[in-house]
């Protein structure tokens, strides 16, 4: 399987940045009153700031030049109370806006955890939870302004651009003109330096994931970078990456900045052709000093928008590829899903068959890891799966929990196929218990319910006692109600497994598996385990695999897996006595 490290940049397949506009925007359906209000809001305030120029030009042109104290009092008057209604419109439109952008992120950000909960354990196989991270949080935050400047600033802008111009062409269309001349050289200008600007913005983001991803893996194998003294490496591996983001950011700016150069070129242009035009081929007395003065206002406003426009398009380039990689996430469909028309799995006894079961990774079909794989378990049975690392034994029970597909054969559970069932309705009836013994951050108690969220508090107890781990977490001083972090901090790693026993052992399933699970406990510990487990099994399906022979004596059967078939099959004592691979297996732990 190819997995992406920390320190690799992410695959991003190209997509069209129009479509991708179209699918964030299209989040804004949803609040369609509010964004109504809001565009009221802005016409007035658009129509308000088109108005004064107007108001400057009739003041100086009839007013001032006629002497019209009192008229010039009254223009002064209006052009305050409109411009106190533009000054809160423009205000309430932006608190509004931001509003609705933080609860679009929120469901952008919920669908995201959502779906991503779904995929399969391929996905997660395959990069660094860092990443995903990365996605979830920093990617999502970066859309913010993309939601918020797209009615705030990009429909109101571009209604003034077209207020604006139809204003100066209905004035004067000579004047009006030193707008319209260097409007293609703006446009091509910024199109050219979005292509390079967009490519480099990409980069960007994934050196940041490779960053996050880092530093994830970083503090979550803390332990393990201490204990090794490994400090200094990993700071200059960290010091590495963040030059690679540094350099990758720094030449992202660098292309950006070419925007503010266009438009100032451009924007000197216009002004500069305004005064040639008026007066230069119109001559000075043709053009009336209001008219003239109210042009100049208008070409101001007719700037400002376009580098607010211009500016809103820088961000929508650099935050796209954001959106980009929010997407791939929320368009990867999960490997493993049900089938259509799959029926709910009714309580089962817990009878498993493989009937010619292989499988091999979606990426690399060709490398068999199962190969034409049969048995049958009966109800009840504890079957244990021994061998050598990477023969095939936790992907025979990562399959009976339809983890991953198979790629030919068959799989029953009680005579249903389990590509025909449902998946919840199938784990709900399954415990599993691997040695990675993962705490969540909050009280035992909660980490024991996690297996079965309605059990009681006498159901938490007993599962507790079953495996001997309510001894010492009654030592405790909060007891049951003793805070632990995920790491399973002020626990050893045997009561860490103990406290996982308890929490699969709590969800009362029909069929148990158990992937080294006792590996890390101590032999004591063990004992104590052992007996619960007795206990709990009783009448129960379990497959268990374990490295320590000791802890499958008395399994009822003992497959020994090898090359992703099993090579032999039967009890311990039958096993010894055909001297086969089991008997070596054996023979090299306890000789």
């Amino acid at each position: 399987m190819s997995v992406n490290t920390s320190r690799q940049d992410e695959f991003q397949k190209e997509t069209v940045k129009s479509d991708v506009l179209k699918h964030l925007l299209h989040y804004m359906t949803g609040y369609k009153k509010q964004i109504a209000l809001v565009l009221l809001v802005m016409f007035v305030t658009v129509a308000i700031a088109a108005v004064n120029p107007l108001l400057i030009e009739h003041a100086i042109n009839v007013e001032i030049a006629g002497k019209d104290y009192w008229g010039l009092g009254k223009i002064v008057l209006l052009a305050l109370v409109l411009n106190i209604i533009l000054v809160a419109g423009i205000k309430y439109r932006l608190i509004l806006m931001a509003r609705i952008a933080n609860h679009v992120l929120l469901e952008i950000r919920d669908e995201l955890y959502e779906h991503i909960q779904t995929l399969s354990f391929s996905f997660f196989d395959s990069r660094p939870t860092g990443k995903i991270l990365a996605r979830v949080i920093g990617d999502v935050n970066s859309l913010k302004e993309v939601f918020s400047d797209s009615v705030t600033k990009l429909i109101p802008d571009l209604l003034t651009i077209v207020a604006v111009l139809g204003i100066m062409l209905a004035r004067n269309w000579r004047l009006a003109m030193s707008a319209v001349l260097v409007l293609p050289l703006l446009a091509g200008g910024l199109y050219v330096i979005q292509i390079f600007s967009h490519r480099r913005w990409q980069v960007v983001r994934k050196k940041t994931s490779n960053l996050t991803g880092y530093i994830f893996e970083d503090y979550s194998g803390i332990q393990v970078v201490q204990s090794f003294g490994a400090e200094t490496e990993s700071e200059e591996e960290f010091t590495g990456m963040l030059k690679e983001q540094r350099n990758a950011f720094r030449n992202a700016i660098l292309v950006d900045n070419g925007y503010s150069t266009v438009l100032e070129i451009t924007g000197g242009l216009g002004s500069f052709l305004l005064y040639f035009i008026g007066i230069h081929l119109m001559g000075v007395g043709t053009v009336e000093v209001g008219t003239f003065v109210a042009f100049a206002t208008y070409l101001t406003m007719f700037w400002n928008p376009l580098q607010n426009l211009s500016e809103f398009y820088s961000k929508l380039v650099t935050n796209i590829s954001a959106a980009e990689r929010i997407f791939d996430i929320l368009d990867t469909k999960p490997e493993v899903k049900d089938r259509e028309g799959a029926q709910e799995l009714p309580d089962i006894e817990g009878a498993v068959r493989f009937d010619q079961v292989s499988f091999a990774y979606s990426d690399e079909p060709e490398r068999k890891v199962l190969k034409e794989v049969s048995f049958a378990v009966n109800p009840g049975e504890t079957v244990a799966l021994v061998g050598p690392t990477g023969a095939g034994k936790t992907t025979i029970v990562n399959l009976i929990s339809r983890f991953y597909n198979i790629t030919s054969g068959h799989i029953y559970v009680d005579d249903y196929d389990l590509e025909q069932v449902t998946i919840q309705s199938l784990r709900r009836q399954m415990g599993v218990m691997t040695q990675d013994n993962y705490l969540f951050s909050g009280t035992i108690r909660d980490n024991i319910r996690y297996g079965r969220l309605d059990a009681t508090e006498e159901e938490i107890i007993a599962a507790a006692k079953a495996v001997h781990a309510h001894e010492f977490i009654m030592q405790m001083e909060k007891g049951y109600d003793s805070e632990i972090s995920e790491r399973g901090v002020r626990l050893s790693i045997g009561q860490r497994q103990l406290i996982a026993f308890a929490r699969t052992f709590v969800s009362n399933p029909r069929i148990l598996i158990l992937d080294e699970a006792t590996s890390s406990i101590d032999t004591h510990t063990e004992i104590l385990v052992q007996q619960g487990i007795e206990s709990l099994l009783a009448d129960r399906t379990s497959f268990v695999i374990a490295h320590r022979l000791s802890t499958i004596r008395h399994a009822d059967r003992i497959f020994v897996i090898d090359d992703g078939k099993i090579q032999e099959a039967g009890n311990h004592e039958e096993l010894m006595a055909k001297k086969g691979a089991y008997y070596d297996l054996y023979q090299a732990q306890f000789c």
